[in-house]
């Protein structure tokens, strides 16, 4: 894995015994967006609905994302070096709200994992999906996380289910046309996961 620093400020930063230093940064478009043209580029990437685009589109699609106070996303790095992509938001904001009832204390969320460099570390995306849910939940206001993958999308549909996600039924997110950004209408699978009780205070 390569090792990236960011001009931002950790949210959150956990060491884990025998598997190193988690830190949760806000995106910086501009310091990002080569990693993450990267990764939305790839063919594994296809359910993200970015491959094809520019990096310059990818920094303008962040940057729109980076100006609302509703939607956020982070670079998680291990030991320095960048893991995940982990966006939240607040569903009566987005369209997901569209296809359910919003409670309070709901939140969004959207996971993509950075391509698997070197030899395999037994346990490694348990440990990490681990920290993400403790992360999602470090507000105690937060008591359910929402999750809406395409529903073609069968890895994320398994992560989903080893974390303790519950699917309830099909949805079709619709369009979105921003100026920075097309999202086109999505079939995907709407799932929930209440806060852990471990979490609970």
């Amino acid at each position: 894995m390569r090792t990236t620093a960011s001009p931002r400020t950790d949210v959150h930063v956990e060491t884990i015994e025998d598997f190193g230093t988690l830190r949760f940064t806000p995106v910086d478009p501009a310091a990002d967006s080569e990693v993450l043209h990267s990764w939305v580029s790839e063919e594994r990437a296809r359910f993200w609905g970015m491959n094809g685009v520019s990096r310059e589109l990818v920094q303008e699609i962040y940057e729109d994302v980076d100006r609302r106070t509703t939607h956020h996303a982070f670079m998680v790095r291990l030991d320095g070096a960048p893991v995940a992509l982990f966006q939240t938001y607040q569903p009566e904001e987005d369209r997901v709200s569209e296809c359910y009832e919003v409670r309070e204390g709901d939140i969004g969320i959207h996971l993509m994992l950075a391509p698997f460099e070197g030899r395999p570390r037994p346990g490694f995306s348990r440990t990490l999906v681990g920290a993400l849910v403790r992360f999602t939940f470090r507000d105690p206001a937060i008591r359910r996380a929402v999750a809406e993958p395409d529903a073609a999308n069968a890895k994320a549909l398994a992560l989903l289910g080893r974390i303790g996600f519950v699917p309830q039924g099909g949805i079709t997110l619709p369009e979105i046309d921003l100026p920075e950004v097309y999202l086109p209408e999505k079939r995907a699978v709407l799932a929930f996961l209440d806060r852990p009780a471990e979490l609970s205070a």
